[in-house]
């Protein structure tokens, strides 16, 4: 097994592993070491079933039920995340951490790629820790007693219901129309590395307590577009049978949508996290 660093920022790719099958306990580590270095990992050509995926998400922690989104049959775990032909959206089309409005937010999440363009549906991360430290000391001591308001409502026309009502072939939940909202601190600090993040992001943050939106907007501005400086990014193209483990708390991520009346199609598993401290 190799591991190769693909930017200077954050991302690996690693080889020489089949994850159809069971790792050995030095595979098992070096991975785990290398989502923790590298905050996204990136493996090829794999053939797995929904119940291989869910195994290799538990390497990371405890696979979670998406709440908006109807998992498969036997393994609810999995959603499949479907960019139909006639689909104008995408799915995750915005620089975000996933499921930020929760309580306890994912640790990360497994990608895995079913069908793609032979061109375009990129993903591009983020290194939310790299951003926090280019920051200067004067706003670093400014942030950290902020929190921020974070919502699943926020920034979608007429709310998340309608915004999947436009993705054909994404099954909802009965669970699809009920918001949930959140506060969590705006610096964040990882509970296995200790570095310090930025958490937040345009697509669930609203504003920060006890403040405005108007107040909240310049300063949201500026570190949104902070975190996703070319420096800080890199950008995968999948192809089938490819896999990104990302780390929700120290990542964002943005799905290109750049493949009209092309179709993409992948299998994702969130791993249960912790309340962000």
């Amino acid at each position: 097994m190799q591991v190769e660093a693909i930017a200077g920022a954050l991302g690996a790719e690693i080889t020489g592993i089949d994850l159809s099958s069971e790792l050995s306990n030095s595979d098992a580590a070096a991975i785990r070491d290398a989502f923790l270095d590298h905050k996204v990992i990136f493996f090829r050509d794999q053939k797995l079933t929904p119940k291989d995926q869910v195994r290799f998400a538990s390497l990371f922690g405890e696979p979670d039920i998406y709440p908006f989104i109807e998992g498969l049959p036997d393994t609810p775990e999995v959603i499949e995340i479907l960019k139909a032909e006639g689909d104008a959206k995408n799915f995750g089309g915005s620089w975000h951490s996933d499921t930020s409005y929760m309580e306890q937010p994912a640790l990360g999440t497994v990608l895995y790629a079913l069908e793609t363009p032979k061109a375009g549906g990129d993903t591009l991360f983020a290194n939310a820790g790299a951003a926090y430290e280019a920051l200067s000391d004067g706003m670093k001591a400014m942030l950290g007693d902020l929190k921020g308001v974070n919502s699943s409502e926020h920034g979608y026309a007429g709310g998340r219901a309608a915004a999947m009502a436009k993705l054909d072939g994404m099954k909802e939940t009965d669970q699809a129309a009920t918001g949930y909202e959140s506060r969590h601190p705006i610096v964040r600090t990882h509970p296995e590395t200790g570095q310090k993040s930025l958490y937040l992001n345009r697509s669930h943050t609203a504003c920060f307590d006890t403040m405005t939106e108007a107040e909240s907007k310049p300063l949201i501005d500026f570190l949104c577009d902070h975190i996703t400086r070319p420096e800080f990014t890199c950008r995968f193209r999948w192809t089938p049978g490819a896999i990104a483990v990302w780390d929700n708390r120290a990542t964002q991520h943005f799905a290109v949508n750049d493949y009209p009346g092309k179709r993409r199609r992948m299998h994702r598993v969130t791993i249960k996290g912790d309340t962000p401290r």
